[in-house]
């Protein structure tokens, strides 16, 4: 079986060597940190042998509520913000045919997401899109009181009831949540929800392969069996006994950081199939949550290629060379089609006759490539053998693993988020929820002013 390859030879002109030495031999001992769990963070590494964990018996309980979703609903809603959807957005819309949602022979339920903005027009539109639809919702929450997950279940539960009566909604709702605390987990318990637990030691950015991702990639209808088995295999291919040499992880965290140390602050995911777009989205915050901190820290950008070379191309090319890019490429697309002859040839296309257009696609893949490090950009290449289930699997557990390292290599604690929570503070205070009013009147004194 082809598994997912790294690529560094277009890095190694960039960097000084005794700093990347100097820095292999770190990344050996943050990964044995996070084995032995004496790393800063060792609070939150259940992530880390998660996908040898899970049993047959685990992944047939999820399969079995999701054929429940599936045989019930014409669209189930995953309410959900950050970690809590984009992992399982991310699979689903790499693996869907792209325009499954206007094919009238769509294999099971349309999968919609909510809960991950505050924006009225969307909820309303979802509202009024759900009326009258078999709908069931997947609530993804710890706590149950995350602000724009918890308003969003709040409409969606009370539509759901409406519609189907709260004894049929019962069957069609389920929670995602702390085992034992929080608001989400009460009324899971009060309502008799079907509810799958958030482990205490596994971060939302980190939780793609429990339920939280999952029961929603299931209920698309993909191999969730697959995904885990490759993400077994990655598991073992990074572990802590992996020489450095072998250990795509290690090496990927060594070679950022040494990017970091020269001077390149952005690493850019680049991708050539719009199919990738939500793997660059969890990617972003996996590593911007982990890594920005105490004034430190890569800051995670993406583009979808060849259509943002017609946008950000130029920036790329010819703007400040703080930037190196991590290009995602997959070696064999699941679809055959032939570029057809044109008699006219007005467009001077004749030339491509009968070539693949994934052929076209991997020249232009490999024509920006060498532009942009002829224009002094570093590449990394991810190689995908396939976009399937499995390989998924392997890119999952390689970018979480890869992260671990190389945050302790940055010096800060992976694991943490203290920034997020200023926001939810102000906004609190401006809302006038109770506890947080004594800062409202100055917040908006400072927004008036």
């Amino acid at each position: 079986m082809n598994h997912i390859k790294l690529d560094l030879s277009a890095v190694e002109q960039f960097l000084n060597q005794d700093a990347v030495k100097s820095l292999q031999a770190q990344s050996v001992v943050a990964r044995r940190s996070l084995e032995d769990g004496t790393c800063a963070g060792n609070d939150f590494l259940g992530w880390l042998h998660l996908p040898s964990s899970i049993t047959p018996e685990i992944l047939a309980d999820l399969q079995s509520t999701a054929d429940i979703l599936r045989q019930e609903c014409d669209t189930v809603v995953v309410a959900g913000i950050g970690g809590s959807y984009l992992g399982a957005r991310a699979v689903i819309e790499a693996l869907n045919d792209s325009f499954s949602w206007l094919r009238k022979e769509h294999n099971g339920p349309t999968v919609l997401f909510a809960g991950n903005n505050i924006s009225e027009d969307y909820l309303a539109e979802l509202t009024d899109l759900l009326k009258d639809q078999r709908f069931g919702v997947i609530n993804i929450s710890k706590s149950g009181t995350t602000t724009e997950t918890a308003l969003a279940f709040r409409l969606l539960k009370k539509q759901c009831e409406e519609q189907r009566g709260k004894e049929e909604a019962r069957r069609v709702i389920v929670a995602i949540t702390d085992a034992k605390r929080g608001a989400a987990r009460i009324t899971a318990d009060k309502e008799g929800y079907k509810s799958f637990v958030i482990p205490d030691n596994v971060g939302g950015r980190f939780s793609v392969l429990t339920p939280v991702g999952l029961l929603p990639i299931a209920v698309a209808g993909f191999d969730i069996a697959a995904l885990i088995q490759g993400a077994q295999e990655m598991e073992r291919a990074t572990a802590a006994d992996i020489p450095y040499e072998d250990n795509l992880a290690m090496r990927y965290a060594t070679t950022r950081n040494a990017l970091y140390l020269a001077g390149k602050k952005i690493e850019i995911m680049a991708n050539f199939q719009p199919k990738l777009h939500y793997i660059a989205e969890w990617w972003k915050q996996l590593y911007g949550e982990s890594e920005g901190k105490q004034g430190k820290g890569i800051f995670p950008a993406s583009v979808d290629l060849t259509t943002d070379l017609h946008s950000m191309g130029q920036w790329i090319q010819d703007g400040e060379r703080t930037i190196f890019e991590t290009v995602l490429s997959i070696e064999q697309p699941e679809k055959t089609l032939l570029f057809p002859h044109d008699e006219e040839n007005l467009d001077g296309l004749n030339f491509l006759e009968g070539r693949r257009v994934d052929q076209v696609n991997k020249m232009a893949e490999f024509g920006t490539r060498l532009a942009h490090i002829d224009g002094g950009v570093p590449n990394i290449r991810i190689i995908l053998p396939r976009l399937d289930a499995f390989t998924l699997g392997e890119l999952i557990y390689f970018f979480e693993i890869g992260c671990g390292i190389s945050g302790l290599l940055l010096g800060v604690n992976p694991f943490d988020q203290p920034g997020v929570e200023a926001y939810k503070k102000n906004m609190f205070a401006l809302l006038g929820k109770p506890g947080y009013e004594a800062d409202g009147e100055a917040l908006r004194k400072r927004i008036q002013a």
